[in-house]
C-alpha cells in the first residue's frame, strides 16, 4: 500500500480550507461575489469598488470566524440577517439566488458526489443522498447548509449594499454599519455565552500528581487500533462477533467520552499527548502551525529505549510528525481499512514497534459520504471487526500477542447528516473503547465516565514508560488487574 505522497499531504490541507466551516465562509464569499460580478473585473474604477466595499466586510468576517454556530445555535443565524433587511431595505435576490446555487453545486454536486467518486469510489448518483445529509448535517464545517446560508447570505447582501453605494458614488452609512456590526457581536456573545453549554469538563491536574510514575512495564507490547468515526450505537447495533468477544473477555469503557471539538487530529493529539487542544494546540483539522505543542506517548516511549509508531493519514503528520506511517487515502474505500491492515502487518514484521497504533478509517469515511443512519455503515463496521480479528490471528501465529494489551476505540463518533463531528452532536460524545490482554480485568464494564486523554497515561503506566508532560488523564487502573499494580 503506498503512503501518503507529499502531494496529498499538501492537498489535504488545502481540502481542510474548503471542508472546515471557518475558512470556508471567507472563500465561498469573496469567490461567489467575485463570480456574480465577474463583468466589473474589466476595469480598475471596477476592481477599486469592490475591493474597497470588501474591507467593510472583513469585521464581519473575523466575527464568524471567531464565532461558530453548531446544533441548536445555528436556529439563531436568521436574526442578524432579518435584522439587516428591516434596517437597511435592500437585497439582491438574484446574487442571494446565485450564491445558494453554487453553494449546493459545491457541496452536493463537487464535493458529495464528484469529490467522492474520485477519492474513494462511491457513486456517480451520490449526489441523491448527500443533498439530504447536507440539509441535515448540524456540525460546523462547510457542509452544514443551516447554519452556512444565513452566514453568507448576510455577509453577501452587506457586501453587495456597500459595494452598490461605492459605485454610485454614494456616502457609506458608517455609523448605521458599526451599529448593525456591534449588535451581532453582542448578540454572538450572549449566544455562546448562555447557550454554548455542552463542552466536556477537563481534568485540572496533570496525571503525575495523582498518579505514581510507571517504573517498570506490565505489558511487553500495546496495540491500539482506532475505528475512525465509529458511532457508539451503531457498534452495538452492527455484526462485531469478535470484538463481542474481546468486551466479553476484557474491560470495555461504556461512557467514554472524546474531545471538543471532536475533529479528528484534535481527538488523536489528545489521546496520545493526554491533554487538551488549548495545551497541545491542535485544536481542528485545519492545522496553521505544525507539530503538538507538548510531548506525545512517542516521546515518553523514546525516554526508556522503546518504540512507537502510529499507521494513518496524511492529516496526522500535521501533529505527529515523524512517528507517523503515512497511507494514502485516495483509493475505493472497500480497499482502504484491508490495504492498512495489510500494511499494519508489514509495519509489526519488519519494525516491531513496542506500541503501534493503527487508524482505519473506511466507516468514516461512510458515514461522511454515504450517512451513519444507513445499512453501509453498519456493513463498514462489521468490516472493520472480521479484518481487525484477520489482524490478531496473525499477530497469534507470528508470536506477537504475548503479553501483549489491545485497545480496540474510536476517537469520536458521527452525527446526522454527512456524518459530522466536531462539536458533540448526538452519536458524537462517547465512543466505544474495549480493552483486552492477560494484565485486563475480563467481563468487567466501566460505567463511570472517562475521558479519550487517559489514553497515553495509561499506555505509559503499561509500557513503563513516564507520562507524557502534560498529561492530565487519569490511569485506567479499573481495567487493570489488581494483583500487577505493584
Amino acid at each position: 500500500m503506498k503512503s501518503a505522497s507529499k502531494f496529498e499531504k499538501v492537498a489535504a490541507r488545502c481540502w481542510n480550507l474548503l471542508n472546515e466551516g471557518k475558512p470556508f465562509t471567507p472563500i465561498f464569499v469573496f469567490g461567489t461575489f467575485v463570480l456574480f460580478h465577474a463583468a466589473v473585473l474589466g476595469s480598475l474604477e471596477g476592481i477599486l469598488d469592490l475591493l474597497g466595499a470588501f474591507l467593510y466586510v472583513i469585521p464581519l468576517l473575523i466575527l464568524f470566524f471567531i464565532y461558530d454556530f453548531p446544533l441548536l445555535l445555528r436556529n439563531y443565524l436568521w436574526i442578524p440577517f432579518v435584522v439587516f433587511l428591516i434596517v437597511f431595505k435592500e437585497v439582491d435576490i438574484g446574487l442571494l439566488l446565485f450564491s445558494a446555487a453554487l453553494y449546493f453545486f459545491f457541496t452536493v454536486f463537487f464535493w458529495g458526489t464528484l469529490y467522492y467518486h474520485l477519492r474513494i469510489g462511491t457513486s456517480w448518483l451520490n449526489f441523491t443522498r448527500f443533498w439530504k445529509l447536507v440539509l441535515k448535517n448540524s456540525d460546523s464545517t462547510s457542509g452544514n447548509a443551516q447554519e452556512q446560508l444565513p452566514k453568507f447570505l448576510l455577509v453577501l447582501s452587506v457586501w453587495e449594499l456597500l459595494f452598490e453605494k461605492n459605485k454610485a458614488g454614494q456616502e457609506i452609512e458608517l455609523l448605521s454599519l458599526v451599529l448593525f456590526y456591534v449588535f451581532i457581536f453582542v448578540f454572538a456573545y450572549i449566544l455562546h455565552r448562555n447557550l454554548f453549554d455542552w463542552k466536556p469538563k477537563i481534568y485540572n491536574s496533570y496525571t503525575k500528581n495523582n498518579f505514581p510514575q510507571p517504573n517498570e512495564a506490565l505489558s511487553k507490547k500495546v496495540i491500539v487500533i482506532v475505528v475512525d468515526g465509529m458511532r457508539k450505537e451503531r457498534f452495538y447495533e452492527a455484526e462485531t462477533p469478535f470484538m463481542d468477544s474481546l468486551k466479553q473477555n476484557g474491560t470495555e469503557y461504556t461512557n467514554m467520552e472524546t474531545v471538543y471539538p471532536a475533529r479528528t487530529v484534535v481527538c488523536f493529539s489528545s489521546m496520545f499527548t493526554g491533554t487538551y487542544p488549548f495545551e497541545h494546540g491542535m485544536t481542528s483539522n485545519m492545522v496553521w502551525k505544525l507539530g503538538i505543542k507538548v510531548e506525545s506517548i512517542f516521546d515518553s516511549l523514546r525516554k526508556v529505549g522503546k518504540k512507537g509508531r502510529l499507521l494513518g493519514i496524511a492529516h496526522l503528520v500535521d501533529s505527529m510528525g515523524s512517528d507517523v506511517e503515512t497511507v494514502t487515502a485516495v483509493m475505493h474505500n472497500d480497499k482502504a481499512d484491508p490495504n492498512i491492515m495489510q500494511r499494519a502487518k508489514k509495519i509489526m514484521k519488519e519494525q516491531d514497534p513496542d506500541l503501534f497504533i493503527v487508524q482505519m478509517i473506511a466507516t468514516d469515511q461512510t458515514g461522511h459520504s454515504r450517512g451513519v443512519l444507513y445499512d453501509e455503515y453498519l456493513q463498514k463496521i462489521h468490516e472493520a471487526d472480521v479484518l481487525i480479528e484477520d489482524f490478531v490471528s496473525w499477530l497469534e501465529k507470528e508470536g506477537k500477542m504475548e503479553n501483549t494489551t489491545l485497545f480496540i476505540c474510536a476517537d469520536h463518533g458521527q452525527a446526522d447528516g454527512i456524518g459530522g463531528h466536531g462539536h458533540l452532536d448526538e452519536g458524537e460524545r462517547f465512543v466505544p473503547f474495549i480493552v483486552h490482554g492477560p494484565n485486563i480485568e475480563k467481563g468487567k464494564k466501566v460505567e463511570e465516565k472517562h475521558s479519550l486523554v487517559s489514553l497515553a497515561p495509561t499506555l505509559s503506566y503499561l509500557l513503563g514508560a513516564p507520562f507524557p508532560s502534560h498529561s492530565r488523564g487519569k490511569v485506567l487502573l479499573d481495567a487493570i488487574i489488581k494483583k500487577k499494580e505493584d
